[in-house]
């Protein structure tokens, strides 16, 4: 099934200083660069541990990016489940004086939109949800178009013709990486197929490790994954196949398995919201940038790549970026009943364009 989300349009925020010859006054520089304007505390609620190396260390790499601006102050927690103590977490940063919150998790949306109506004051963007308010806002990015890019280097680099992918929970997000990933497969191995095991969880190891190892029981020679730390591509590394990571470049972790990875650069978007919401100019909306932003992307090659898979994904890439082309151009005319089945207590299922 492909998944179609509201597309906001983004509006970049323009920065510029100017100064006047010697004997005359410098002109006044906007309050983003002169440190003027409204000071900013920013909280930012994380689901996994920052030491994940995937979606968490994301964040928290922008996070340190934007604390280095002279007007803003950040704090972060950590591992804060989904539900009843995610919103006791925003709560207590609201009581605290924090008057930007970041919630950067799905399971955060309606905790987050409930302390929001408490707190008019303050303002919300939560990352991955569609509940907005007059003081919440919400951002994301295409994280399929670098999906799509990842998919072609591994229906490149199969010998099998099975590619595992080890995925947490099945919401929009998931799902419509799943099929752009399997689009980008199906461009370049058209015969090749996508397995799919759902671990229910985005930070746990160990379950990720196994549900990878299960994949690779069943002839997977390349594994992918929509999971928060490199546990799938270190199975992967040491059964000698090949790897794609998430979020971060974790190829360190699987040197030897590791080819590219779909990533995020979030300080795109952080750092617009902290300068609007320091000058005054913050109003409620959803951001869903792309390529082009530079919010997503991918990671540098491993040297097991060939060239002549890197230029088709670079001729691929330079489509979308261009606005030419993007994933879910159509006629998009077959689809394959998902067909849930259990393979050694895990709930998987196969997927082709």
């Amino acid at each position: 099934m492909i998944l179609t989300v509201l597309l906001t349009v983004w509006g970049g925020v323009f920065l510029q200083a100017c100064g006047g010859a010697p004997e005359e006054a410098a002109a006044p520089q906007p309050a983003a660069e002169s440190g003027e304007g409204t000071p900013v505390k920013a909280a930012f609620i994380y689901v996994s541990p920052v030491g994940d190396a995937g979606w968490t260390l994301a964040h928290d790499t922008a996070r340190l990016a934007i604390d280095a601006l002279p007007y803003v102050e950040t704090a972060y927690t950590e591992a804060v489940p989904e539900g009843a103590e995610a919103e006791r977490t925003i709560s207590q940063y609201v009581r605290d004086g924090y008057n930007l919150i970041f919630t950067t998790s799905f399971g955060y949306m309606d905790p987050t939109i409930n302390v929001a109506a408490a707190s008019p004051e303050v303002t919300f963007m939560h990352c991955s949800g569609f509940k907005t308010a007059d003081n919440v806002g919400t951002y994301f990015g295409r994280m399929y178009q670098p999906r799509y890019l990842s998919g072609i280097v591994a229906g490149e680099m199969t010998e099998s013709g099975i590619i595992g992918y080890v995925a947490a929970h099945p919401i929009p997000e998931v799902i419509r990486g799943i099929n752009a990933f399997t689009l980008g497969v199906r461009s370049a191995n058209p015969q090749a197929k996508v397995h799919v095991v759902w671990t229910q969880t985005w930070y746990d190891p160990a379950r990720e490790r196994e549900a990878a190892e299960s994949l690779l029981d069943i002839g997977a020679d390349v594994i992918a994954q929509h999971q928060d730390t490199p546990a799938p591509q270190q199975a992967a590394e040491k059964r000698g196949h090949y790897s794609l990571g998430y979020n971060s470049d974790m190829a360190s972790f699987a040197p030897a398995a590791h080819l590219t990875a779909p990533v995020w650069n979030w300080e795109v978007i952080y750092r617009r919201v902290v300068e609007e919401v320091h000058d005054g100019s913050w109003t409620s909306y959803q951001y869903w940038g792309g390529l082009e932003d530079g919010v997503v992307g991918l990671a540098p090659f491993s040297d097991l790549v060939p060239q002549e898979t890197r230029d088709a994904v670079a001729a691929a890439q330079a489509e979308i970026v261009a606005g030419n082309w993007d994933v879910f151009t159509g006629p998009i005319n077959r689809r394959e009943s998902p067909g849930w089945r259990m393979v050694s207590g895990w709930k998987m299922a196969t997927c082709s364009a």
